[in-house]
């Protein structure tokens, strides 16, 4: 099962300490880049927000991490996906550490659909060594 691990977002630019597979990468890579050109930001942005800087609260760079997440399958519509995340995250982190990483963020709503992915990224993000 291709899958783009990610919380690669959420995680997807950690994607080192997820030891992913070239392959993972690549598809995290390519639906990243689709991202930036769908949301219309810049590589800076996106670069930014994977490197943990959650200063630029720019809608365009919330939707972009919306638009990632979705394409994880992490999300639809602005819903998490929980079944979805513990098994593409479980086998790396471990079942009961992803569940308790989703226990702190799958709850998170924002003001629409790009704020909750926006802070569910945020989230994910701050926890993730924990995975």
């Amino acid at each position: 099962m291709k899958f783009l691990i990610v919380l690669t977002a959420v995680l997807a630019f950690t994607a080192a300490e997820l030891q992913l597979s070239d392959e993972q990468r690549a598809v995290a890579q390519a639906n990243g880049a689709l991202c930036i050109q769908q949301e219309g930001i810049t590589k800076e942005q996106a670069t930014a927000l994977k490197a943990g800087d959650f200063s630029d609260t720019d809608p365009k760079v919330k939707c972009f991490a919306n638009c990632f997440l979705e394409k994880t399958g992490f999300l639809i519509d602005g819903q998490v996906q929980p079944a979805v995340v513990l098994a593409k995250l479980g086998p790396l982190g471990g079942e009961d550490t992803v569940k308790a990483v989703q226990a702190k963020c799958d709850g998170i709503k924002g003001s629409d659909k790009c704020d909750t992915a926006y802070q569910l990224f945020q989230c994910y993000h701050n926890n993730r060594a924990q995975i």
